[in-house]
């Protein structure tokens, strides 16, 4: 059996950006707080005496045993080589389907995070109309927030 476990954000402060996601899209931290080091670690990421510190989020609406938001804060880190753009490689972005993009986006920017375009309504045929739009949280993660009114 394969099921998707989390998706990992690292940042430069995990209290400031779990109270964002915990805030603005209603996670809930799942105990306890991390603190690892250790030879196993550095096996595992194949870095020299990682320490970090963070913890898991559970996103909201798949229950208890659903997939988390991982949020990690390493003592070394690499710094992100450019500006976010929707359009670089890797990991583009996550989505939170919720009742009210507008509101949602008011709550994100209040919270320290950044609009990076407009909210758009638009239908896609054959499946229903998506009002959507992409932001950043206050570390420059690019979300997309959206809410579909389906056919």
């Amino acid at each position: 059996m394969t099921k998707y476990a989390h998706t990992n954000i690292v940042c430069r402060n995990w209290r400031n950006l779990s109270q964002f996601y915990i805030e603005v899209f209603d996670c809930q931290a799942v105990p306890p707080p991390r603190d690892l080091a250790g030879d196993w670690l550095a096996q595992a990421t194949g870095l020299q005496r990682p320490h970090l510190t963070g913890q898991h989020l559970r996103l909201p609406g798949f229950g208890e045993h659903g997939p988390t938001l991982e949020i990690f804060q390493y003592d070394e880190m690499l710094e992100r080589p450019a500006p976010p753009a929707a359009n670089r490689l890797g990991l583009g972005h996550l989505a939170f389907e919720v009742e009210q993009v507008e509101e949602t986006l008011q709550a994100l920017l209040a919270h320290g995070g950044h609009e990076l375009g407009q909210v758009v309504k638009q239908e896609i045929a054959g499946v229903g109309v998506i009002t959507f739009t992409y932001a950043t949280d206050p570390e420059g993660n690019i979300l997309e927030i959206q809410s579909w009114e389906y056919f």
